[in-house]
């Protein structure tokens, strides 16, 4: 057969879509979601969202206050209430007697397996919270957790709102470098990691990053270690502790801590375009609320018979809201896997789907596209008539992977729920509501019920239909951020600064001719490969840390598969040569700096870099180059002729292969 490959589509067709798929009559008729949601969100949205949080969540001390929005722009939702994160995911369904009720299915990619209950969860959460105050942690100290995608990940994270300590989660793929910067801005008291995790059928170490991580002293007291691969690791006695010998000793009870609506739940660390990644910290009772309503209505959840399965990492933001606190404070039953898509083989996905019954799949246009080139046959090769939704997170989802996705993963018969959000903002933010929204390929489509965005121009204007501009929120929101930890006017700085007022998202976008928007990607020097935000400042420290490395300029280029792609242009020192292997000795050099998602697909050596005759390096005429563009006027250029050699010098080149 002839594998399908994605197409990235022209702004003309972005803006002219013509596939509509209304809602079938039997699927809305047992829907979460109506249309009525918007006009009572509409009509008194503060009131909608105090609702919510009185049906969803589980308060210790009811609230009285709903917003303050008095220290703009940080704001306080349901202040006044009491409750605690870890006892909405797990004691109360307990308590309504669905202990018995499957919280994880646990695949491991060597095809190991384990099921919690929810009375399982309850019971290991408790000991994991009376281990972390053994080892000092207190209410309000900061945990960091550096695991791979097995279930003490999530425990770890539940016991930590257990005890109101913040966790910071670090995605297991980051190097030692940005495992150390992270825990230092924190200031965590306690690691806990694992010997190593699998991935692509080999054992992959994580203990010797964090050794190295805390070689120079810090805050860290203690690190809890899980053994996952039974791999050696070096032990410093006094300071490192076994996860299974501390757990097996505590007790199986524990009562939650309660804590204010506004104590801060986590810290996540997102890239800047400083080079200094933000430490983005969100707060107990709004985030929680948004979480829970989000996850039930946009996934159309029916928690006594869906299982559901979103394949994120807990290491990004997507992890934390939809796999540990939507599913679970909403009483779901999930899948976690730990592997890749392509482990031990292509179908490993589909055959997970069809051993679990899977009926919410929630995963990413970068995996859509690389099961596109994979080929039809994989997917027929399993069933998947369980599935009755699927969705998209990370980046835009071209029309082409949409229709694919629905009809070969979907049947032809899922609706698809394209859904914008970010780190900053905590839970989705813009989607289509499965059984009420006609859905549109390729677009995100309207804002939830409750929030309030808009596409506006340089002067902040909305734009009218068809017109493109700034995607902005233009209301507080429950789940959105509290701050960037330890740095309120960086926080201010970076999202209030642009159009006073208005939170700016980062993001490009268009109304259509109907008011449904598209997203068009970053508008900074931010970069989304495959999901992930990664900065080109940081990339660009990181090459000229490299001792040949005089000057470095990084840019974001499309890509079929990962959405962008990494392209860098360095120049040398002096005495220093372009030999055979000196292009894979500085992506190798990067991936040890930052992570291996960061390594550069490509990366040219060049005499000089485009800039202007201020200094500035013109990244916009580098990209036309990476993107194999007619490149743009290079008029204010200190010397044109430089992007002549440049074009010539990546036409020649066989860029590298992206690797995990």
């Amino acid at each position: 057969m002839t594998e399908e490959s994605p197409t990235s589509p022209s702004l003309e067709n972005l803006l002219t879509e013509d596939r509509r798929f209304p809602p079938d009559p039997q699927f809305s008729e047992h829907a979460n979601a109506h249309p009525e949601l918007y006009a009572w969100a509409a009509a008194d949205r503060t009131g909608f969202w105090a609702d919510q949080a009185r049906e969803l969540i589980s308060w210790h001390r009811p609230f009285t206050e709903v917003l303050d929005w008095s220290g703009a722009p940080v704001a306080r939702w349901f202040a006044d209430g009491e409750l605690n994160a870890c006892y909405n995911a797990v004691d109360r369904h307990v308590e309504a007697g669905h202990g018995d009720r499957v919280a994880l299915h646990f695949e491991g990619e060597p095809g190991d397996t384990r099921t919690l209950t929810y009375a399982d969860l309850q019971r290991e959460v408790s000991r994991v919270a009376h281990v972390l105050t053994g080892l000092g942690v207190a209410t309000g100290d900061r945990v960091a957790i550096y695991l791979p995608m097995i279930p003490e990940a999530v425990i770890a994270m539940l016991a930590c709102a257990r005890i109101g300590a913040p966790h910071s989660v670090v995605f297991g793929g980051f190097s030692a470098e940005a495992l150390r910067s992270r825990i230092a801005d924190a200031e965590a008291k306690v690691v806990v990691t694992a010997d190593g995790g699998y991935r692509r059928g080999t054992a992959s170490a994580l203990k010797p990053a964090v050794d190295e991580a805390l070689a120079g002293g810090g805050p860290v007291e203690h690190v809890l270690v899980v053994r996952r691969t039974g791999q050696d690791v070096a032990w410093t006695e006094g300071r490192d502790v076994w996860w299974h010998e501390a757990v097996e000793a505590a007790p199986t009870e524990h009562t939650p801590v309660w804590v204010e609506a506004e104590h801060p739940l986590f810290i996540l660390y997102t890239s800047g375009t400083t080079g200094k990644p933000k430490g983005i910290f969100h707060t107990t009772g709004g985030y929680l609320t948004q979480t829970a309503f989000t996850h039930l209505n946009v996934f159309d959840l029916k928690a006594d018979t869906d299982v559901y399965w979103c394949t994120a990492d807990v290491g990004w933001v997507t992890g934390h809201t939809y796999i540990v606190y939507g599913p679970l404070v909403n009483g779901a039953t999930q899948v976690i896997y730990e592997g890749t898509p392509d482990t031990p083989h292509r179908a490993r996905w589909w055959e997970i789907v069809a051993k679990y019954k899977v009926s919410i799949l929630y995963t990413a246009p970068t995996a859509i596209r690389t099961c596109m080139k994979w080929g039809e046959e994989l997917p027929g090769q399993h069933d998947l008539s369980s599935l009755r939704l699927l969705g998209s997170v990370g980046e835009s989802i071209n029309p082409e992977a949409w229709m694919w996705y629905r009809r070969v993963i979907g049947g032809d018969r899922t609706p698809i729920v394209d859904t914008w959000w970010q780190t900053e903002t905590g839970a989705i933010m813009i989607s289509p509501l499965p059984g009420a929204t006609t859905l549109k390929p390729g677009s995100a489509q309207v804002p939830l019920p409750g929030i309030s965005a808009d596409v506006v121009d340089d002067e902040a204007h909305p734009v009218p239909n068809g017109g493109g501009g700034y995607l902005v929120l233009t209301e507080p929101w429950p789940a959105m951020l509290r701050g960037i930890w330890g740095d309120p006017q960086r926080f201010a700085d970076t999202y209030w600064s642009r159009f006073p007022g208005l939170y700016f998202a980062g993001d490009g976008a268009k109304k259509d001719e109907d008011g449904d928007i598209w997203l068009l990607g970053r508008v900074d020097d931010v970069m989304n490969v495959s999901g992930h935000r990664l900065s080109t400042t940081e990339i660009e420290s990181a090459l000229v840390s490299h001792p040949s490395v005089a000057e470095a300029a990084v840019v974001g280029a499309a890509d079929d598969t990962t959405g962008q792609a990494v392209v860098a242009f360095v120049i040398l020192r002096g005495g220093n040569e372009e030999t055979s292997g000196t292009v894979e000795e500085l992506r190798s050099h990067v991936a040890r700096a930052i992570g291996p998602i960061a390594k550069p697909r490509s990366i040219l050596v060049v005499a000089e870099l485009p800039k202007t005759r201020s200094g500035k390096i013109m990244r916009r005429l580098l990209r036309d180059v990476a993107e194999h563009r007619a490149v743009g006027d290079a008029t204010t250029l200190a010397d044109a002729s430089v992007m002549d050699l440049i074009s010539r010098g990546l036409d020649k080149q066989s860029p590298a292969a992206s690797e995990d």
